[in-house]
């Protein structure tokens, strides 16, 4: 199988607080309720399209890259402000001018990983502002003491470690979608994943004739070590809004961190809580259509749909 991203209806070039630029495609049906949906960390929004494509009838859907990733431009403000305090700031920018110029409807969220993590800091911080907020696997890190903290810093070392040491340049798209298909944690996305993915979070350079990552490896890096100090571990009633987290599967061969912290945070937190059976941290894009469906019947139990 081969994914084609259609071309989105119109596309906002945002500029944020520092300058940033961050380009939001309008995909979907305009006369639906509204998605607006990010990627994680090291990914990018294009990527999770075996996803957000089962929405595509049904909702008007705004979908971006957070800042130094996939579509966007590196950012000239670079890796200092390549930080959870300034993504949660882009996140209220990126809200504000969809609802400005598209006019203020039903505001879904749908986050992934770092960018569930962003909208959790968002919402505590600046105010719940969605009719429903939906994460999938924010991998927060519990303080000092709790039962899951030390798994989650030795999750969060590794991908460090990782990431710091990956390859950055490729000969063509399809060198990265085979390095997708021989890692273990993403060797079981749907058909077609691993080449759209890899399509998406590579950008050619010119001059050199090879391609490089969108989001630089230090990029990366620096997120998986913030998580350390990030200090957010949230409620559900820290995040004032209806919430849901789906985890990946903690009974699933070789599961990660994530599995445990999330299952652990709806139990100390009080939140809704689902778990993708089978699945790993990039549920999305192994189980989109179980993904979708737990997405919908969750919108509809509360009356958003």
């Amino acid at each position: 199988m081969s994914f084609e991203i259609p071309t989105p209806r119109e596309t906002l070039e945002l500029t944020m607080g520092d300058g940033a630029t961050i380009r939001v495609r309008l995909h979907g049906n305009p006369d639906g309720p509204r998605i607006i949906l990010g990627n994680g960390n090291g990914f990018a929004a294009d990527g999770y399209y075996p996803f957000w494509s089962l929405f595509q009838d049904q909702f008007d859907l705004a979908i971006f890259d957070f800042r130094n990733h996939g579509q966007n431009p590196t950012a000239i403000s670079g890796l200092p402000a390549h930080n959870y305090a300034q993504m949660t700031l882009d996140l209220n920018r990126v809200f504000r001018e969809v609802n400005a110029q598209c006019g203020e409807k039903t505001n879904i969220g749908i986050f992934h990983s770092m960018s569930g993590r962003t909208a959790m800091k968002h919402a505590c911080e600046l105010g719940f502002k969605w009719d429903a907020l939906i994460l999938f696997d924010p991998p927060n890190v519990p303080p000092q003491g709790h039962r899951e903290y030390e798994r989650m810093g030795v999750f969060e070392q590794r991908l460090y470690e990782w990431a710091m040491g990956r390859p950055d340049r490729f000969s063509d798209p399809n060198e990265l979608a085979q390095h997708y298909k021989d890692t273990r944690a993403h060797a079981t996305w749907v058909d077609g994943a691993h080449e759209l993915m890899a399509r998406s979070v590579l950008c050619k350079d010119e001059e050199a004739g090879d391609w490089t990552l969108s989001c630089p490896r230090e990029f990366e890096a620096s997120i998986y070590i913030q998580a350390m100090t990030l200090n957010l571990w949230p409620t559900a009633a820290d995040i004032g809004g209806v919430v849901k987290l789906f985890g990946c599967d903690p009974e699933a061969k070789g599961a990660p961190g994530p599995a445990f912290a999330n299952k652990a945070l709806a139990e100390d937190g009080g939140y809704e809580y689902q778990t993708v059976s089978g699945t790993g941290h990039l549920m999305q894009i192994q189980e989109p259509e179980q993904c979708r469906d737990g997405v919908l019947a969750f919108l509809e139990e509360k009356g958003i749909l």
